[in-house]
């Protein structure tokens, strides 16, 4: 089977997973790269462009990343449609608006298109322990997850700005930038919520939008989810980028402990002593390799026909999630989900 030819839009700070990731992944071939500053596309070493069309016209690729900000996300989407790629992936925050990516994924599906949101942290080794241990049943029934988002990067008026400056500017933060990784996340564990609550703040008056917040998922049988995010304070990590912080799955039977270095423990209930289910990562780069993990499972779902994770079609509900909790801060009362 002759390997899947790749193009990525974009090269900016975090694309440098991306290319690293397709350089390591066995049957994909990184073709292409394509950035408005047509000097970050040549420093990838690929075929380099400053125009997306130019570049579909001049290269035959099955796989397009796109791994631009959400303003460029739903052109990026139409023109890529034109070249009937076999998958066109798009980085998060999916698009602008509710509407735009309702419209970016009409597009895709009727031209027959599979596009895929990359929402890379339900493919963190610890969640996808976690999502093992919870199906094998050993949690008993699980009544409670709790994640406490701490990455400690948000002090000061220079906050993110050696990193991802555009974060200051964005007038939703904590929830549409960083959180939207959580919903989909407890989605993944638990399945999908009814109702939601929040109480979100912004903390440093550096930045325009919210940088912390509690939010709280209800189920219909008295389960709950809680995410609780400051992205002013930290936790107790060598690189707390690793997990960004730290949670807790408690159920009848037992408790899952995720620790800051992507380590993952169970303690029986009535008991002291815990068991390593999964020991700390020591992958250097971003988030335990999900990028790899997630770009991977693109190559074999089409190449062996499987289904894809994260297609937009499913991942419109955590858009839906995401403008749920908006609300639900700004009237103070639980908002439905649909």
């Amino acid at each position: 089977m002759s390997d899947l030819r790749v193009a990525c839009v974009g090269a900016g700070y975090f694309s440098q997973f991306h290319y690293d990731a397709w350089a390591r992944i066995e049957g994909a071939h990184l073709v292409a790269s394509v950035d408005k500053d047509i000097a970050r596309a040549r420093s990838t070493g690929l075929h380099a462009y400053a125009d997306l069309p130019q570049m579909l016209s001049a290269e035959s690729v099955d796989i397009v990343d796109i791994i631009t900000p959400p303003p460029s996300h739903l052109d990026c989407i139409t023109q890529t449609l034109t070249a009937r790629p076999k998958a066109i992936i798009c980085q998060k925050p999916f698009c602008q608006s509710q509407s735009e990516a309702q419209e970016a994924t009409a597009r895709a599906e009727a031209a027959g298109v599979p596009l895929i949101i990359h929402e890379n942290f339900r493919f963190q080794p610890w969640y996808r322990k976690i999502k093992s241990i919870i199906d094998a049943g050993d949690l008993g029934r699980v009544l409670q997850l709790t994640f406490r988002l701490r990455p400690g990067d948000g002090q000061g008026p220079r906050a993110y700005l050696d990193r991802q400056p555009y974060f200051q500017q964005m007038p939703r933060f904590l929830v549409h930038e960083t959180a939207v990784h959580f919903l989909d996340t407890f989605r993944y564990l638990l399945g999908a919520p009814t109702s939601v609550f929040a109480d979100l703040r912004r903390m440093n008056p550096a930045i325009v939008g919210e940088d912390a917040g509690l939010v709280l998922f209800a189920y219909p049988d008295g389960r709950r989810a809680m995410f609780d995010g400051n992205r002013l304070l930290d936790h107790g990590a060598k690189n707390t980028r690793c997990t960004m912080g730290e949670a807790l799955i408690e159920g009848t039977r037992a408790t899952l402990t995720l620790e800051g270095d992507g380590s993952v423990h169970l303690r029986r209930f009535g008991e002291m002593e815990t068991e390593e289910c999964l020991g700390p990562s020591t992958f250097p780069g971003f988030g335990g390799d999900c990028v790899f993990a997630l770009q991977s499972h693109v190559v074999d779902a089409l190449q062996r026909g499987k289904p894809f994770e994260n297609l937009a079609s499913a991942y419109l509900w955590v858009l839906d999630a995401e403008e749920a909790v908006y609300r639900s801060s700004e009237t103070g009362q639980w908002v439905e989900l649909t």
